[in-house]
């Protein structure tokens, strides 16, 4: 089996870099849905069921999946032989970042149901700071990958 990661390694590689991209562009898009739907919708509104169908539908067909998908691509790289050191600090510091983006995703879909059920009781600033966890996230897993510090 490791053999066969080894040789499609350029193609794993490559179909996590692309599920990373579209999950990233939901992690980022998705909040700043959320400040506009409580900043400028009234609940039960057609806006409301608007921004709800929105979204639903990034969370669930594109966020999902790509998250799925990265996780599948990410664990084929770990496996494949000579990708991942684990006796250095990078890959820890790296897959608890991962960790903390799945969280985040957990969370975004948690403030989901409350607005599809009309329980959103969070402000808009709120949506935006959490906003920013994606990239702080983001920033510390690419150091990680390529510069490899620690």
């Amino acid at each position: 089996m490791t053999d066969f990661l080894a040789e499609i390694y350029p193609w794993t590689k490559s179909l996590h870099v692309m599920s990373v991209i579209a999950w990233m562009a939901g992690l980022f898009y998705l909040p700043r849905l959320f400040v506009h739907h409580t900043e400028k919708v009234e609940v039960g509104s057609e806006t409301d069921k608007l921004f709800q169908i929105m979204e639903r539908k990034l969370l669930k067909l594109i966020m999902n999946p790509a998250m799925i998908s990265t996780w599948i691509f990410g664990l084929a790289l770990v496996f494949t032989p000579g990708i991942v050191d684990w006796s250095e600090g990078w890959p820890w510091i790296k897959a608890g970042a991962v960790l903390g983006m799945t969280w985040f995703h957990g969370w975004l879909d948690q403030r989901h149901k409350e607005f599809r059920d009309g329980q959103n009781t969070r402000s808009g600033r709120t949506y935006r700071m959490m906003n920013e966890l994606p990239t702080v996230f983001m920033i510390i897993i690419v150091i990680m990958v390529i510069a490899r510090p620690v």
